[in-house]
């Protein structure tokens, strides 16, 4: 009866196992890539500041340009080939490469930082750049997208026809942005932005080692010494614990994340019930900054006016209440004015009498009334009798000091927000429109600028009419 076969020998129907010449090539193809030597460290150094400016910059282009050049993958395959072939020079040397090269692109990053604070070339690091951010937080994600990296980067090295596949390995992986994250980290006394890149780049490191050590496992890959035999099912199987215990603290991190995700959602959803009270509001930012006492909450809304303080009390307390913890709530208003259709214009014929008896039509135009705000409005005259009344001139009239100091200013509403700023005896127009609010009356007036506001009426000095004399015939 023939035996079943074994998961080697099923696999081994689609990657074959390799011949001695090419697993030699391979071999000195992988320690000249992964020995630590002028062209390796320069290609660190590099990528290193490429990445960190890319970072800085929050570019994604640059970032993906430093991945390409960065040449930490090599270091990492030469130490999954030493480990099943227990060529113990080989991963000393890898491995050797691979510190060093951490090393130099931390110190680099951390440098440059430096060097931007100081001398501030690019302003975004007022705030962490969001491509600083997203490589903070490593989950169980990053871990199978360096596994399944690991692998297509072996099984390209070992297959000449797809070495194409390669730079699409360096990018998925990202072993660069990481180190030069941690430096950013370390540079700007953030240890938990140091503390989750670190975590990153590891979790990318050993996920990838152990996947090459697979492959390589399976293409037959071996001591070249019988008694070495024993030693690579050994270096295998630690591979794959080293590569488990990051499940650990990747899965701590990510419930931690989900976590954050779930509060945000209803972070957003209170806010957006709280906000449908408000008057034609409209949500346009949310950031929310965690801290070990509160949670710190900034909003920006938009609407026609400004929401009261009771309003924004209200918001802060449902957040409160809601979110079982003490809340500091920053709220941004943007004052934005929402106008009606203006509707086109309409010609209207008007008879006109001529001396000869005759009817004459004249159209003229005649313009539907909407609710929107107008310049200066001026008495027009007509030629013709028309069914429209004229419109009176504004009064002119002058800014004086008043009781108290506010002549300077041009409100929205009696009492309400600074809209623009006037001077001592400049000119504005009376509308015609007053109201009284807390017992002073205030006048409705338009200034040169166009700008439509109130003003107390103590303000303003009214031209006194002069009479005029005339003579009798």
């Amino acid at each position: 009866m023939e035996q079943k076969k074994g998961f080697r020998e099923w696999l081994s129907q689609y990657i074959h196992p390799l011949n001695k010449r090419h697993q030699k090539d391979i071999l000195d193809d992988i320690r000249t890539a992964a020995s630590p030597g002028f062209d390796y460290f320069f290609l660190v150094i590099l990528s290193s500041a490429i990445a960190t400016l890319g970072l800085i910059n929050d570019s994604p282009a640059v970032i993906i340009g430093a991945m390409l050049v960065a040449p930490l993958m090599s270091p990492i395959i030469g130490v999954g080939l030493g480990s099943i072939t227990a060529d113990a020079n080989l991963a000393r040397d890898s491995l050797s490469a691979l510190i060093r090269g951490a090393i130099v692109s931390i110190l680099l990053s951390a440098l440059l930082t430096l060097g931007n604070i100081y001398l501030p070339i690019v302003p975004t690091l007022i705030e962490i750049p969001n491509e600083v951010l997203a490589r903070t937080q490593p989950s169980l994600n990053d871990l199978i997208i360096a596994l399944a990296g690991g692998l297509a980067a072996a099984y390209s090295l070992s297959q000449p026809h797809l070495s194409a596949a390669l730079p699409g390995v360096a990018i998925a992986t990202a072993l660069m942005p990481p180190l030069s994250t941690i430096g950013i980290g370390i540079s700007l006394g953030r240890w938990d932005i140091a503390g989750g890149a670190a975590l990153l780049f590891l979790t990318n490191a050993v996920t990838i080692a152990f996947a090459s050590t697979l492959i390589f496992f399976l293409e037959g890959f071996g001591p070249r010494r019988k008694k070495d035999e024993e030693k690579r099912p050994k270096t295998l199987i630690i591979a794959a614990i080293l590569t488990a215990s990051l499940l650990v603290p990747l899965a701590i991190v990510g419930a931690r994340f989900v976590s954050e995700a779930q509060e945000n959602r209803l972070i957003n959803n209170i806010i957006e019930t709280e906000i449908a009270e408000f008057s034609n509001a409209e949500l346009l930012d949310l950031t929310v900054n965690r801290t070990e006492h509160e949670l710190q909450i900034e909003i920006t809304i938009r609407s026609s006016s400004p929401p009261s303080y009771a309003q924004v009390v209200t918001l802060q307390e449902a957040l409160v209440t809601h979110l079982e913890k003490p809340v500091a709530l920053v709220v941004n208003h943007i004052r934005a004015e929402t106008l009606d259709p203006l509707n086109p214009p309409t010609a209207t014929p008007t008879q006109l009498s001529t001396s000869e008896g005759m009817i004459n039509q004249t159209p003229t135009m005649a313009f539907t009334a909407t609710t929107t705000q107008t310049c200066i409005p001026t008495a027009t005259q007509s030629a013709t009798p028309t069914d429209i009344p004229p419109t009176p001139t504004p009064q002119a009239v002058r800014v004086i000091p008043g009781d108290l100091p506010s002549y300077n200013n041009l409100y929205l509403e009696p009492g309400g927000e600074i809209i623009a700023s006037i001077t001592l005896y400049e000119t504005l127009y009376d509308l015609a429109e007053t109201q009284v609010y807390d017992g002073v009356v205030w006048v409705k007036v338009i200034n040169e600028a166009q700008q439509i506001g109130w003003i107390p009426q103590s303000y303003l000095q009214y031209p006194t009419p002069v009479p005029t004399q005339t003579e009798d015939n």
